[in-house]
Formats: C-alpha cells, sequence, structure tokens
C-alpha cells in the first residue's frame, strides 16, 4: 500500500484489522499517525474506544490482548501503538492474525527503517504501507502537490529554490509552507520574492544561485555570493554549501560518463528534475573530467578543514571563500 490508499481506506471506512506503517521516511509515518487518530473513531468516543501506546511501556501480549476486546458503546476501537521498531518480535500478533476482531484497527508504527521482510511474511492478513525517502527529483512536484492542498500556488522558479534549499526533508517543507499559508491569502501565488521575505531564502544569496554561479564558471557572481556567505554564516552553514557543491560535482562526474545527453536520459542518470539538467550540462561544458575531480577532491580536503582537522583554527567565513576560488580556478 501506499500513503494515498491508507488515506482511501480511512475516509471509506473499508479499514483492515491490522497496519504496519514502516520505512526510513519518518514523514508519512507520522502523518498517518495523525490521520487515524483524528478520523477513525467519533470524537466523543475517544475516551473509550482510542489507545494511543508506545512499545517500550507495553508488551506486544498486552496489546494483543486489548486488541481482542470489544469497543464500547461505538462500531470500532483504535489502537495505535507507536515506536514499535522497539518489538523484536512479533510471534502473539501472528497468532493473532489468524483470527482477528473485525472491530479493532490496530496500527504499528514502525519508524526510521523498514520491517524485515521475514518478519513482513509471516503477518499474513496485516497491511503495510511502507514510507520511502523522496528522490531529490520528486521533490519539486511533491512541494508543487502540498502547496495547491493548501490553497495556494506557486512559480516554477519558487518551487527549484525551495527544494534546493531545503532538500527532501519534508517535515521542514511542511513547516515553511505552513508558514506561507498564515500570511498569504487563499489562492495566492508563492514566488521567490515571498520566499525571500517570509522564509528568509535570498533569491539572489543562496546556495543553488553559487551553484549555478560556479556550474557557468561565473567568477564575479560566484565570489559576491561567496563573500555574501562568509559575512552571514549562520543563516549559510558551511557544512550546507559543502555538502550541496560536493552532491552537484558528484552529478556532473556522471553527465560526463552518461551514455547520452539527452535531458530524459541524464534525468534518469542523476535523479533529479529535467528541469535541473541544464545546470549540470553547462558545468560538464565548463569543467572536464579531470577539474571536476579536483573539485571533489578540494570538496573533501576543505570538509576536513571545516572540522578542524590539520587546522587549528576554523574561519568559516574565510573557508568558503578559499573553496570557492579554488572550485573556479
Amino acid at each position: 500500500m501506499n500513503y494515498q490508499s491508507v488515506i482511501g481506506e480511512i475516509k471509506k471506512k473499508t479499514l483492515g484489522p491490522v497496519y504496519f506503517l514502516h520505512g526510513p521516511e519518518p514523514f508519512y509515518v507520522e502523518s498517518l499517525e495523525k490521520y487515524f487518530v483524528s478520523s477513525v473513531i467519533e470524537e466523543d468516543e475517544r475516551d473509550f474506544n482510542q489507545h494511543v501506546l508506545y512499545a517500550k511501556d507495553h508488551e506486544l501480549a498486552s496489546i494483543i490482548e486489548l486488541a481482542q476486546q470489544f469497543p464500547m458503546m461505538g462500531e470500532k476501537q483504535l489502537i495505535l501503538v507507536k515506536e514499535a521498531q522497539n518489538y523484536r518480535k512479533f510471534d502473539e500478533l501472528i497468532s493473532y492474525l489468524e483470527k482477528p476482531l473485525n472491530s479493532t484497527v490496530l496500527v504499528f508504527a514502525y519508524k526510521g527503517k523498514k520491517l524485515d521482510a521475514r518478519i513482513e511474511k509471516k503477518l499474513v492478513g496485516a497491511k503495510f504501507m511502507l514510507s520511502k525517502p523522496l528522490y531529490d527529483n520528486q521533490v519539486p512536484d511533491w512541494i508543487k502537490q502540498q502547496v495547491a492542498e493548501i490553497g495556494l500556488t506557486i512559480e516554477p522558479q519558487a518551487t527549484v529554490l525551495l527544494s534546493e534549499y531545503l532538500g527532501n526533508d519534508l517535515p521542514k517543507i511542511i513547516n515553511e509552507l505552513s508558514k506561507l499559508k498564515i500570511v498569504l491569502p487563499q489562492g495566492a501565488l508563492i514566488s521567490t520574492s515571498v520566499i525571500e521575505k517570509n522564509i528568509g531564502i535570498s533569491k539572489e544569496f543562496n546556495v543553488f544561485e553559487m551553484v549555478k554561479a560556479i556550474a557557468s564558471r561565473d567568477v564575479g557572481k560566484s565570489l559576491a555570493i561567496a563573500d555574501h556567505f562568509s559575512k552571514n554564516s549562520k543563516n549559510h552553514p558551511f557544512v550546507v554549501t559543502i555538502s550541496t557543491l560536493y552532491n552537484f560535482f558528484s552529478k556532473v562526474m556522471l553527465v560526463h560518463f552518461a551514455p547520452s545527453s539527452s535531458p530524459d536520459v541524464l534525468s534518469k542518470v542523476l535523479k533529479v528534475n529535467r528541469f535541473f539538467i541544464k545546470d549540470y550540462q553547462t558545468a560538464s561544458l565548463r569543467y572536464n573530467r579531470k577539474e571536476v575531480a579536483e573539485n571533489i577532491h578540494f570538496l573533501a580536503d576543505y570538509d576536513l578543514k571545516s572540522k578542524g582537522v590539520n587546522n587549528v583554527s576554523v574561519d568559516e567565513g574565510s573557508l568558503v571563500k578559499e573553496l570557492v576560488f579554488k572550485l573556479l580556478h
């Protein structure tokens, strides 16, 4: 099952007896936890028929015993077990699934990792929702979808700016979009100016613009952004800058070895949206394979310097300017 299919079953009231929400991406697991709690049991019945428990505080046997009880003055009872990754074995659940109580909806939130496939195979009758992180190329479309759900619209450049700046940290993206929902009227357009004003991401001095400037080997603009970063290191942490640039040049190297220069092929090879392909292609023309390899070496070296390795005094402001200069030359 995917996230939307679970939502669909909750809305249609066609719920199965046991659900496992698991996987390395916590966002979908946490979202479904909230949706189960807010939607399955009527508000006036929740004191009796809704139980939110933590696996670390309750043995699985006691959870199963509760699941075998009938609801009080209602059709269903919901049992949500948080942090189910604390259970190592699910033997009692295997037995329960042979004859589950249809009036009980038992949900296990197994966060941070995927359930062992051998255990999953034994849990016949349970439904599984695997929560996987989004690839970088999936984030822009996901942002557009979330923006539409809160009744706003967003221009393409603003989508790119958010996805590049926030990466695939879905809870963080949702948090920033929530801020915009508060300050903007229904149906308003999220532009780069709106993002700059309300989220604090500069449309001119951000890591996304730095990457574009370095990709095209625009020395003046690259150094101007580096100088801005050096004077505002709290808003532009060196660790974010260096990881973004390392990721970028690693993908430029893939462009050099890609079987085709077709945007569709490169999008699959690099696992990024076609919208970003132009920057990688531009960089591959400005930097040959040897230069890309040297830049990746520089980035690894400056990462160590930023952590104090062989460098007594760490001044991130100086490091970012030095690094950008070396990348360009």
